[in-house]
């Protein structure tokens, strides 16, 4: 594989975890105003005309043996990923909740494994595996070593960290179809709004136009839906194809450093001795899991599945 090409894979896949662990700021400023899906389905509507707009072109497939994982992605990455964290946040700690989704990388390199049939994780991917969940956990308590167990909660936590897994094989499968990801990305998004419209009825859809315009709220609102939706889902995806499901989402572990960072820098949320130390033991995670993917490599996607 060109090292070049390599490189900026890992490039991106940094750039999409840095962005994403600011999220965190933006989604705890907007629930001062708005529901949990008004924000989700509002975010990924943004993020749907944004890709529309940057790339007019309609993504015609070899029909339903390609749309089917476009389907798939769509449930699986938009409606239930944010949909179980959601409500899994109102039932249960938050520093749970980040700890457990955290194990993404985990139920993703056995999701690889099974169902793509090239990528291997090796001893070290789970040693390093290991190593960055003791770093989350630290992270998460922030020194409080308080651990309230609630099995909903908890479970639901669970699940959206298989069905991100699972979104991330499908990313893998898509990316080999050879079609531009900033298509395959709406494409997605498309299926993923769809998916939500249920939920819209039954946890309520009510944003307030005068809130919405907010200064303070557009701008978060741009920011998630433009940022950390419409380029990130691209840039996410991108990395997929180039790196792998498994390299790929080891990157996840650097999401609670980000936010710790952040959450200091602009809500002055306080940091401790014992969470800095667990920011280090997840770099070191990483650093070990890096490279560790063993066997017969998945098919590359083609030339044409570039994100332009």
């Amino acid at each position: 594989m060109n090292e070049k090409r390599t490189f900026a894979g890992h490039l991106a896949a940094m750039f999409t975890i840095f962005v994403w662990g600011t999220t965190f700021v933006s989604t705890k400023i907007l629930l001062q105003s708005f529901e949990p899906v008004e924000i989700l389905f509002l975010r990924f509507l943004l993020g749907f005309f944004a890709l529309a707009l940057a790339r007019p072109v309609f993504l015609k497939t070899k029909g339903f043996e390609e749309e089917r994982f476009f389907l798939a992605a769509g449930l699986c990455g938009v409606t239930l990923y944010f949909l179980l964290e959601n409500i899994a946040l109102t039932f249960t700690l938050a520093s749970n909740v980040g700890v457990i989704l955290s194990t993404a990388p985990f139920f993703t390199a056995l999701a690889s494994y099974f169902f793509l049939k090239g990528e291997r994780p090796g001893k070290r991917f789970f040693l390093g595996f290991l190593i960055a969940m003791a770093g989350i956990v630290l992270i998460g308590f922030n020194g409080s070593f308080v651990l309230k167990i609630n099995p909903a909660g908890d479970l639901l936590s669970v699940l959206a960290a298989l069905v991100w897994a699972f979104y991330s094989v499908l990313t893998r499968k898509i990316g080999q179809f050879g079609y531009p990801v900033i298509l395959t990305t709406r494409r997605v998004f498309l299926y993923g709004l769809l998916f939500m419209i249920p939920a819209l009825f039954l946890l309520g859809f009510h944003p307030q136009a005068a809130e919405v315009f907010r200064p303070l709220n557009l701008g978060n609102l741009l920011f998630l839906g433009l940022g950390a939706s419409a380029v990130c889902f691209v840039t996410w995806g991108w990395a997929v194809g180039v790196l792998g499901a498994v390299k790929t989402s080891a990157y996840i572990y650097l999401s609670p450093v980000v936010t710790i960072v952040f959450s200091a820098l602009i809500l002055k949320e306080p940091v401790t001795a014992v969470s800095l130390a667990g920011a280090g033991l997840t770099l070191l995670g990483l650093a070990v899991s890096e490279g560790t993917c063993r066997g017969r490599a998945a098919p590359e996607p083609v030339p044409g599945g570039e994100a332009e």
